[in-house]
């Protein structure tokens, strides 16, 4: 097993711990995660525990928000054609479904686009601006892309066709002569949040235009509407919430941060997709071996008391983690392997027997995605293990023409995860490029090095941890070198060593009923509200720990220093720690709590994090 370091968190201030845990009736241990999420008062904390859609933003606090609604009416009463441009993956595709589904009910004329990844690559294409002169398009709304497009934009308005850019990337020095420009990122918007995924920004025109036709805000106070104002508002919540599964699958799948407006956008959205889920979700999740509750269905979706257990759709509740791993990488499939159209298709239709076809289509094609992502993995590591050119080195950046371009993104991931080091993996571009995917440390800003290595690129975008990018082969090279230094320079020549950062230290006993209870409602998990990770020491194994599936140990974990029953726990790929754990050596854990469902039963399990045996 690799060595970790365990970082116990202490950014909190432990009077602000007790005020709160104080004033909302929960043990110091809850107030401390809650302290350590920005939740610092009894208003925060209920607002928390409670989410509601009228904790949501004004849309038209974005910049830019008031001209794109104008200039999608003036087309709309114009009768000009629009066209819904969006990325090939899960949050270019959900965000061009929902914009696109929202206005089909008002116009006939709209038309969706997503560029192919192999012949067109990323971002807004000038094959995909032609295709819309030559239908007639008038109005491109392009999603989750568009943002340092400015060659694009121009050669567009040349043609007669205006654009409006919703993006969440982040813009250069500039940004394009669009109609309208939506980007909470970009340094002078006032829009409170500034994280929303591509299709959050897709919502966000959606809500806009949907309250404008409805003549009332979610923002609005209900306490000064009238009674018909208030059954209005009522009414566009439920209108908007029917979008919001989209926006939960793309929040989960483009792994922005789950606190804030995004927490209230998924939960809202795990509700719908828990209770109604539309045709083609769940004909994927059929693929996911995710199976249908057998009784007590329920459409209403009402949030309950705290810990209440309402029925839904399924066996098991979805969570954030299943549309991570269950809908996300499917849907990404399509504009992988072959055209994500077929995503797009995919989500719009209301039709089972179609839903099916579609989704059995991408389930062949997720496979196929599998097979060339592992060989591909496969062949980089055995590189990276011997050739000598990589060692030594702190950046690992790995090109093959022949390496499929809809894998690279995947295949970088994975060298990240092996080697705990920055990496970028290339494979041939068009038009005579190179094009790769980068992946990140939280150490290192990936997204910064690129922008000083700006002349040696021909495009790039993206985030901190994970951007894209291409070159022409010459400059192969000299960016290779240049970013092995930028990347010395910035987390130095030591081999990084991978960190584990924990919640809080507990002991068993302080797991009760109420303490797993309260957890729960920490959900929906993820970015910068992750499930808590906590240590607990001085523990042995019951005399149960065995070897399941491919090296994961499984066993029973009892304190020696407290009373308190043993808890399951599994410890994936680290069945190395066998021997020393069947022979009864004392370690500390760290790990999370989760619910663990198997065959219609329900148990707490510790998933463990890492082990450490005691001296």
């Amino acid at each position: 097993m690799k060595e970790k370091r365990w970082i116990i968190r202490k950014d909190y201030d432990l009077e602000t711990v007790e005020k709160l845990a104080a004033s909302i009736g929960v043990d110091r241990i809850i107030a401390t995660l809650l302290v350590e999420r920005g939740v610092t008062t009894y208003e925060e904390a209920r607002k928390f525990f409670r989410p509601g859609l009228d904790q949501i933003h004004d849309p038209f606090l974005m910049k830019g928000m008031r001209e794109a609604i104008d200039r999608i009416n003036e087309a709309i009463r114009r009768q000009e054609r629009i066209m819904v441009y969006g990325d090939y993956d899960v949050d270019g595709t959900s965000a061009v479904a929902l914009v696109y589904s929202y206005f089909k009910e008002l116009d006939r004329n709209i038309d969706f686009y997503v560029p192919d990844r192999e012949r067109e690559g990323y971002g807004i294409s000038y094959q995909g601006i032609d295709y819309a002169h030559e239908t007639g398009v008038k109005l491109m709304i392009a999603l989750d892309c568009g943002i340092k497009a400015m060659e694009q934009v121009d050669y567009a308005k040349e043609r007669g066709i205006d654009f409006i850019i919703g993006d969440h990337h982040l813009p250069g020095d500039e940004v394009p002569r669009a109609v309208a420009v939506l980007d909470p990122k970009q340094a002078d918007c006032p829009y409170p949040y500034k994280e929303l995924s591509g299709c959050g920004i897709g919502f966000k025109i959606v809500e806009a235009h949907l309250e404008e036709r409805m003549g009332v805000r979610l923002c609005d106070l209900p306490e000064q509407l009238d009674a018909h104002r208030r059954q209005r508002q009522e009414e566009l919540k439920l209108r908007l919430l029917k979008y919001l599964d989209l926006v939960a699958v793309s929040i989960a799948s483009d792994i922005v941060p789950i606190m804030g407006e995004n927490r209230v956008l998924a939960f809202f959205g795990l509700r719908v997709l828990n209770t109604k889920p539309r045709p083609g979700i769940e004909a994927i999740l059929h693929y996911g071996h995710v199976d249908k509750r057998r009784a007590d269905q329920n459409e209403g979706g009402e949030q309950g008391a705290p810990g209440e257990k309402k029925p839904g759709y399924f066996e098991k509740d979805l969570t954030i983690s299943d549309l991570v791993f269950l809908i996300g990488p499917r849907i990404n499939a399509a504009g992988r392997i072959r055209s994500a159209f077929d995503s797009v298709r995919l989500m719009l239709t209301d039709d089972p027997a179609i839903a099916r076809q579609l989704a059995d289509d991408i389930n062949q094609y997720n496979m196929e995605r599998k097979d060339l992502d592992t060989s591909a993995t496969e062949e980089a590591k055995r590189r990276i293990d011997t050739d000598p050119f990589y060692a030594g080195r702190q950046s690992l950046v790995l090109y093959d023409p022949g390496w499929h371009r809809g894998v690279v993104g995947i295949v970088a991931s994975r060298i990240v995860e092996a080697y705990n080091k920055p990496a970028i993996v290339f494979t041939e571009g068009s038009d005579g490029l190179i094009t790769g995917s980068a992946r990140s440390l939280k150490e290192f800003d990936m997204h910064e090095a690129l922008e000083k290595c700006a002349d040696l690129l021909e495009h790039f975008g993206g985030h901190k941890s994970a951007a894209g990018v291409s070159l022409r082969k010459e400059n192969m090279r000299a960016f290779v070198d240049r970013l092995e230094k930028l990347v010395r320079e910035s987390i130095g020549t030591e081999e990084v060593v991978p960190e584990v950062e924990v919640d809080a230290e507990i002991g068993f006993s302080q797991v009760t009923p109420k303490f797993l209870r309260i957890l729960k409602q920490f959900a929906p998990f993820g970015p910068e509200n992750n499930v808590p990770v906590f240590v607990s020491r001085e523990l042995v194994d019951t005399g149960n720990a065995r070897i399941v599936g491919t090296n994961h140990l499984k066993f029973n974990a009892i304190p020696l220093t407290e009373r308190s029953a043993p808890y399951p726990a599994i410890a994936f790929q680290m069945g190395e720690a066998l021997q020393r754990t069947q022979h009864g050596e004392r370690f500390d854990l760290c790990y999370q709590l989760e619910e663990n469902y198997w065959r219609g039963r329900t148990e707490i399990q510790l998933n463990v994090k890492d082990i450490k045996f005691v001296d």
